[in-house]
């Protein structure tokens, strides 16, 4: 449990509510929940420029991450097919992957398949099912991909003035804006609470909020003295209780008490608001092809991590179909703008592309 793990090395509350954050960021999960010790480990595992358990803003927004990605592929001979979307993978007589048929009928054809997409979409949508193991398929299905997570990107025409940290009068920005902002965060007991009232199919009244100032970093994303503020935030059920439905009042609904928590330590912040983007764990499903809208492909409880992600069997990049390969958040080692999927999965393919 975290929160052991925690009251071993810390007596702060604040300060462990603070670690505990990360803890269960893009997870149905408390502090309290086993296992969660792990998520907080796989946050500050890996390094920034050298620096251990370090995080940092792309520059330009995260979709300039993918952009130079696809300019170093495109450089080496990589040809890229934008908003060409694929259908299914293309089989032989003898079940291998022999590329991918996109929705217009178009076949790209190739001797390797590599899927970045869930395993849901990949195995579930994508390939015939009787072309599967049925164990295989039983466990794609029955994978934990509940998310707690809320995205609120907003527009605002000034600063947020925190009382905690008031401006300048310059309203230059301080080294608070510069970082993660926690909310909501002054207790583990808050988490928990957030977390329960989820779980009952109710958004949390008090939910935990990761905000961020991009733009204070980057000011080309706004225009001069406007900011973006991006606001993660959970905990919010996939599925509300009685099966409402989130439509645009409980979208609305549940940013308004998000925003009304920001204005208790910034007031203000509601006043400066020009334009909100509220995405809830069914947008992100639909719109990014996240199962459940889990931001990882599916939780990183201990029981879908190392050998058993995707499973037991095919925790190696390889999938029952052969030539077809899973590269994505899926597989090990779970979620994360690291890569680390994507350059197991590539050393695997290209060892098994010299046997063929």
């Amino acid at each position: 449990l975290l929160g052991q793990i925690l009251d071993q090395w810390f007596e702060s509350e604040p300060l462990k509510a603070t670690l505990a954050t990360d803890a269960v960021i893009g997870a149905m999960a408390s502090p309290h929940t086993p296992g969660s010790g792990y998520v907080l480990l796989h946050h500050v595992m890996g390094e920034l420029e050298g620096r251990r358990g370090a995080w940092g803003y792309v520059a330009g927004g995260m979709g300039a991450l993918s952009q130079a990605i696809a300019r170093a592929a495109a450089a080496r001979g990589a040809h890229i097919f934008a908003e060409k979307a694929v259908c299914r993978v293309l089989l032989g007589r003898d079940g291998r992957a022999q590329g991918v048929v996109l929705q217009d009928g178009t076949e790209v054809r190739s001797k390797l398949v590599l899927s970045n997409a869930s395993p849901q979409i990949t195995f579930l949508e994508l390939i015939p099912q009787e072309q599967l193991p049925k164990d295989f398929v039983q466990r794609i299905q029955q994978a934990d991909t509940r998310s707690p997570v809320t995205k609120i990107n907003v527009a605002v025409d000034r600063l947020p003035n925190f009382l905690a940290a008031p401006n300048t009068h310059e309203g230059q920005p301080g080294p608070h804006h510069q970082c993660s902002i926690h909310l909501n965060c002054e207790g583990t007991h808050l988490l928990h609470q957030a977390f329960t009232e989820a779980t009952h199919g109710h958004p949390s009244s008090r939910p935990m909020i990761e905000l961020c100032i991009p733009s204070v970093l980057d000011p080309g994303l706004a225009p001069r003295g406007c900011h973006v503020v991006s606001l993660f935030t959970q905990y919010t059920p996939f599925t509300l209780a009685g099966g409402q439905p989130w439509d645009e009042q409980a979208r609305n609904a549940y940013a308004d008490t998000v925003f009304d928590c920001i204005e208790a330590y910034a007031p203000g912040f509601k006043a400066s608001i020009i334009s909100r983007d509220i995405l809830t764990p069914p947008d992100l499903e639909r719109i990014f092809g996240l199962p459940g809208g889990n931001i990882f492909h599916g939780g990183m409880s201990l029981d879908q991590l190392y050998f058993a992600r995707l499973s037991p069997s095919y925790s190696g990049y390889r999938s029952p179909v052969p030539g077809l390969y899973l590269c994505g958040s899926g597989a090990h080692p779970g979620g994360g703008v690291m890569g680390a999927a994507g350059r197991n999965a590539a050393l695997v393919a290209l060892k098994d592309f010299r046997h063929l």
